[in-house]
């Protein structure tokens, strides 16, 4: 059965993504019409791969979100879903900050690369040119999403060490921290080739968002308190 969940989430990502092709090819034209794409991948796409596979979103906010503010926003990531979620999280625009590696995916590929900041992790010029794009963006009104651990990890890892991008860019650019905590995302539908694609199932999706954390007056040598000050609040707040 949790096979077939597994087919049914590519099955459902593919023919969303191929059905809106035309829209997301005009909307992916311009930068400046990024708020659009971000309506409808929020509004429609994240919609339909959530519900869709059953998974309803249980949201808590310990603080609002202000419109037309910068937010840096941070999660645990054991899930391919944690990206619809988090859609579903901040309904004001944001960028995500994702590997390359993602570009090799099939048309997703292709439109992630125009909406979203790539970055080869392994590269010090690839790092390096990702601030270029997020001032931009930034300039745009937009917030960015990062998920610190840097990639997805197995059952064996409740969270992994932190990188120190998500918080160099908080501290250079006087950002608040939205840290959340993403309780089901593992057990309803975890990263399956770290669990051999039998685990899974429809069910509720609980996100916590705690208080958003000021970097106003904090630079880099600061960076490591509040890292581990995020990395500690998500670590307590996580079930094991």
């Amino acid at each position: 059965m949790c096979g077939l969940y597994n087919v049914w989430f590519y099955t459902l990502a593919g023919t969303s993504i191929f059905i809106f092709i035309p829209v997301l090819f005009i909307l992916s034209l311009k930068e400046s019409w990024y708020p659009y794409f971000f309506w409808w991948a929020r509004n429609i796409w994240s919609s339909i791969m959530l519900y869709g596979m059953g998974l309803i979103p249980k949201i808590e906010y310990k603080e609002p979100f202000e419109k037309d503010k910068n937010y840096m926003l941070v999660a645990n990531h054991k899930s391919m879903i944690d990206v619809m979620l988090m859609l579903k999280v901040c309904k004001h625009p944001f960028v995500f900050v994702g590997k390359r590696e993602l570009l090799r995916l099939p048309v997703f590929g292709y439109f992630y690369k125009r909406v979203a900041i790539m970055v080869n992790r392994d590269s010090a010029k690839s790092r390096k040119a990702v601030y270029g794009h997020a001032e931009r963006r930034l300039s745009q009104g937009l917030g960015i999403c990062i998920f610190p651990e840097g990639g997805v990890f197995g059952p064996d890892i409740k969270l992994a060490p932190f990188k120190n991008g998500a918080f160099r860019f908080s501290t250079d650019y006087q950002m608040p921290i939205v840290p959340m905590s993403f309780l089901d995302c593992e057990k309803r539908y975890p990263y399956h080739f770290a669990y051999n694609h039998y685990v899974g199932g429809p069910g509720i999706l609980r996100v916590r968002v705690h208080n958003h954390i000021s970097t106003i007056g904090k630079g880099r040598e600061d960076m490591p308190e509040l890292k581990k000050q995020v990395y500690d609040l998500l670590w307590n707040d996580l079930e094991d």
